[in-house]
């Protein structure tokens, strides 16, 4: 029995060391799918805007657990724009901010006014919500596939990144991967980025974005991309990225495509709207 005996203390430890994972594996699934989904759109006055942010209304409302913050470039909101927002039953916050000198009119500003407001106002935002959350800049033009959300953005632990479609003079921009690892970017515009990813194209967790006091900024050195010089002031490297949707050798899905509304060549006739609301650039 003495011989016995510290193998059966072994086998303790070792049936205790199997539960811990099986119970840290459980939680761990249970938290990424208990993450909040926090998406900014900065949006204008234009003749497609209301298609546009009616149409991704449509499919954000279809996801759980998401909270909307939609920020006006211009002096005050927008009526219709609101009605669309309180129609889709998400929680959202919608607020206004006319572009400041200096800045590009290309949502840089107004994506810089949502950072500030969540490091100042990030406990309203998330509610009663009590895990982490996931930050994605999503354009009001955009389409998107469900299962972006759900399967790739609310399981970003610091740094999540996937393809986009229809971006940078190409059929699709993606990150090459090698060993589940990030090494580089398949891109055609500016492949030296250090980040050489489309704004569609990747989602950070929350808690990294409170760390920091990191913006867009008025303007970027080098390649001209808002989006490496975000991450780069985070202080993210390559070895942080999460890839996603890369697993497949061929027919890989794009979940996002970088997608415009255009206006017929013939033109559009505003001579009368007929008492219906519409945008005129």
């Amino acid at each position: 029995m003495s011989v016995l005996k510290p193998y059966g203390t072994l086998l303790v430890y070792f049936v205790f060391f199997v539960m811990v994972i099986v119970l840290y594996n459980k939680y761990s699934e249970s938290f990424s799918s208990n993450r909040r989904i926090i998406v900014i759109t900065p949006t204008y006055r234009r003749i497609t805007r209301m298609p546009d942010i009616t149409r991704m209304s449509n499919t954000l409302k279809q996801i759980k657990n998401l909270h909307w913050i939609v920020i006006e470039d211009g002096e005050e909101l927008v009526p219709a724009v609101q009605n669309v927002l309180e129609r889709s039953g998400l929680p959202y916050t919608y607020v206004t901010h006319k572009t400041a000198k200096g800045y590009p009119a290309k949502g840089w500003y107004q994506r810089d006014m949502a950072l500030k407001m969540l490091r100042t106002n990030s406990s309203q935002i998330l509610g009663n919500h009590k895990g982490e959350a996931v930050v994605y800049f999503a354009d009001d033009d955009n389409s998107y596939d469900l299962r972006l959300f759900d399967d790739f953005i609310r399981n970003v632990k610091k740094l999540g990144v996937w393809a986009v479609g229809l971006v940078g003079g190409t059929i699709v921009e993606a990150p090459k991967v090698e060993n589940k690892k990030v090494t580089s970017f398949n891109v055609k515009w500016e492949p030296s980025r250090p980040f050489a990813v489309d704004m569609a194209g990747f989602a950070i967790n929350l808690k990294y974005i409170l760390r920091s006091a990191a913006v867009f900024g008025p303007k970027c050195h080098g390649s001209g991309a808002p989006e490496t010089c975000l991450l780069e002031k985070l202080g993210f490297e390559l070895d942080d990225i999460q890839p996603f949707g890369y697993e497949k050798e061929e027919d890989k899905e794009i979940l996002v495509w970088h997608t415009r509304t255009s206006i017929p060549k013939s033109g559009i006739s505003v001579e009368d709207d007929f008492g219906y609301f519409v945008e005129v650039g």
